[in-house]
């Protein structure tokens, strides 16, 4: 029997308003309503006063010493009050708005009451009587619910839907990976969740519903990678390796070994026959784009066009100026389409990448419009992919015939989202600078002490260095007292011009003037940059080796290892100055933790751990999947594990067909149909 075909209506007195209610919680079938697990538990056992702690949930056993009394006070409001006898000491308990719970109390009667314990008051704030069907040291589940149905109601429908199905309920994950975990089975799982009764049946339990969880998970991510690296499924790019060679003899530096490795990985994807989807990440500095490069001319040795989409105008620009300088040479016609263009400048360029005269084309989300065509999209690069949404990468794919997809992030992301949200993709990692990097110093100042962060600029700037100076906001602002980019300009010229040129950046101005402003910087004439965040991300100039942040408890760690990552891009020593005035601990250990690693990865795993799953790629789409039991941050182990097992399911094509898998295999087909929907 599939419970997940059974509708909740079939169990007693589930009329049409109740089943609305019920769904209104995500529940549509029996097997919704079994694994709609608790969220924590209370802990019934019994507590003497002695081991009471103030403001913890406790149960209370007692004699009840007075009659109760119901008052009224404000608007339809009233409490309960009654004393109970507590080892020889009188206890106050008060119950608000319960005035039925009178009953519950005569005197002389014994009574347990469930509630928030005041050490200062020696009183109790009553949640509930606890009844007859608790056992002393029973373990209660607790839900989450909402306005349309109550715990007590979805309670009572679990144990129904229980004792009338819990005989149908099949186990999902094969019987091998569950004795070599010590794992419960789906059933017991179920009963341990919802009615244990200790709390080490309730902690085996969740520890499986956890691994099961996860690994369903992770076997419908599994599913999505088999069926893209099918044979015949993508293109076949039969490269020229003599071209790539002799390109790699002509640049100017020597692969570092983990650049020779992620582009051996990615070229082997290009000249099979499976589609490659790959996610490239590599710490700011690492080298990633001369990798990209490598590909894009390979791809274009085997005849098709390669395209690379970045998030901003000025980092497409730079791109571009990277790109052409390394690929003009080898008579390779380079393009770039952004959307400030002229309607006659987008035509032409469009133009030519319909007819394929353009071999690369560099652009911004203009690359994703209708007028915009390919003649033969082979390979495709989507840089600081989390910028884009996944309807904009679907989007540039959909301009080719299932183009080689290599995706590129300098935002370092920890083992946690690797596993969940690009589970799906190939990784590949560069986790070594080039050769004569330096590791950037990291300092931190209270605001007090600024007038040292001047004094070293001013010495920096004495030796020909540049130097960024990035503030959260543009203009004063009467609301935050933040520094703000106009009025530090105006202090930095006030102290350094005019023998030093200061220039400005930020988001609100035109594109071309930031463009004006950034190669101003780039060739020198712009000696201090002072910029907002516009510069967080590809901004590459050697030159520059002091960062200077100002309210830099503001900024979430991952995006101040970005703005320090602007900085050390040549041989000289670089320096990163945080300027911050912390008002709480997470604020003060980011300060610390910050400049105790440059890692861009550790770094990575403790901005998830502070900041929780929440936003840390940029959008919805890259956060953490919806998980119901288990952590990915916290169990973060089990997720590894589960993983690992989901692999070795999907390894073998055959595996699934096995007898011991049906069961696995039939759910799947069922629950995770919109997983592979998944792009």
């Amino acid at each position: 029997m599939n419970l997940q075909n059974i509708e909740v209506s079939t169990l007693p007195g589930v009329g049409p308003k109740r089943l609305q209610a019920i769904e209104s919680l995500g529940i549509k079938s029996i097997y919704d309503l079994l694994f709609y697990f608790p969220f924590r538990y209370e802990d019934m056992e019994v507590k003497s006063l002695d081991e009471a702690v103030d403001q913890e949930k406790i149960l209370l056993k007692g004699v009840v010493a007075s009659d109760p009394v119901v008052a009224h006070f404000g608007y339809r409001k009233n409490r309960l009050n009654v004393r109970i006898l507590v080892e020889n000491e009188s206890i106050m308990i008060t119950f608000f708005n319960q005035p039925w719970l009178k009953d519950k109390f005569e005197t002389g009667n014994e009574v347990a009451v469930y509630g928030k314990w005041n050490e200062t008051r020696r009183a109790l704030t009553g949640i509930k009587v606890i009844g007859d069907s608790h056992s002393e040291g029973s373990i209660d589940s607790v839900y989450s619910v909402n306005k349309n149905i109550h715990q007590k109601t979805l309670v009572n429908l679990i144990k129904q839907a229980f004792d009338k199905y819990q005989d149908d309920i099949q186990t999902v994950i094969p019987s091998e990976i569950r004795e070599k975990y010590e794992l419960l089975d789906d059933q017991k799982i179920v009963k341990g969740m919802h009615f244990p009764d200790s709390e080490s049946e309730s902690e085996t339990a969740r520890r499986s519903a956890k691994f099961r969880e996860f690994f369903l998970f992770e076997c419908g991510i599994q599913s999505i990678k088999a069926r893209d690296r099918q044979d015949g499924d993508g293109i076949e790019e039969k490269y020229d390796q003599s071209f790539v060679d002799q390109f790699l003899s002509t640049l100017p530096f020597k692969l570092t070994d983990s650049q020779s490795k992620v582009v051996d990985e990615i070229l082997a994807d290009m000249k099979s026959s499976h589609h490659m989807n790959r996610l490239l990440q590599g710490d700011v500095g690492s080298g990633k784009t001369v990798v990209a490069v490598i590909a894009m001319l390979a791809s274009v040795t085997a005849g098709y066009q390669a395209a690379i989409m970045a998030p901003t105008e000025i980092l497409a620009q730079q791109h571009f100026d990277k790109i052409s300088k390394l690929l003009t040479p080898l008579k390779l016609k380079v393009g770039i389409l952004t959307g400030s263009q002229t309607k006659k400048e987008h035509d032409t360029i469009a133009g030519n990448i319909a007819n394929g005269q353009i071999n690369v084309i560099v652009g911004t989300h203009a690359l994703i419009q209708d007028s915009v065509s390919f003649k033969n999209l082979g390979f495709i690069v989507i840089d600081e992919q989390h910028r884009f949404g996944v309807n904009q990468r679907k989007a540039l794919r959909e301009k080719g015939n299932n183009p080689d997809v290599l995706a590129m992030t300098a935002t370092p992301i920890p083992r946690t989202l690797a596993i969940t949200t690009y589970g799906d993709m190939d990784v590949s990692r560069i986790d070594e600078l080039p050769a004569g990097r330096k590791a950037i110093e990291t300092y931190w100042i209270r605001s007090q002490k600024i007038e040292q962060m001047y004094k070293f600029v001013q010495k920096q700037l004495q030796d020909d260095a540049q130097v960024y100076v990035v503030t959260p906001l543009i203009s004063e602002s009467e609301k935050i007292d933040l520094k703000n980019a106009e009025l530090i300009f105006d202090k930095f010229n006030e102290l350094y011009a005019p023998k030093y040129h200061i220039g400005l950046l930020h988001g609100q101005m035109p594109n071309d003037e930031k463009e004006s402003v950034m190669d101003e910087f780039s060739s020198h004439k712009i000696d201090v940059l002072v910029s907002t965040t516009v510069i967080e991300v590809g901004v590459d100039v050697p030159n520059a080796t002091v960062m200077v942040i100002y309210d830099a408890n503001r900024f979430g760690l991952s995006q101040l290892h970005q703005l320090r990552g602007r900085v050390g891009r040549g041989d000289k020593q670089s320096y990163c100055i945080l300027i911050a005035d912390p008002k709480n601990d997470i604020a003060l250990e980011r300060m610390k933790i910050l400049t105790s690693t440059t890692d861009g990865f550790v770094l990575a795993e403790e901005d998830l751990k502070m900041r929780g799953s929440g936003d840390l790629l940029g959008n919805k789409q890259s956060g953490l999947p919806d998980f119901k039991v288990g952590n990915p941050i916290t169990d973060i182990n089990i997720l590894e594990t589960a993983q690992i097992e989901a692999e070795q399911i999907f390894k073998d094509s055959n595996q699934l067909e096995k007898p011991e898998n049906k069961v696995l295999k039939s759910f799947l087909s069922a629950e995770f149909e919109q997983i592979n929907n998944f792009d």
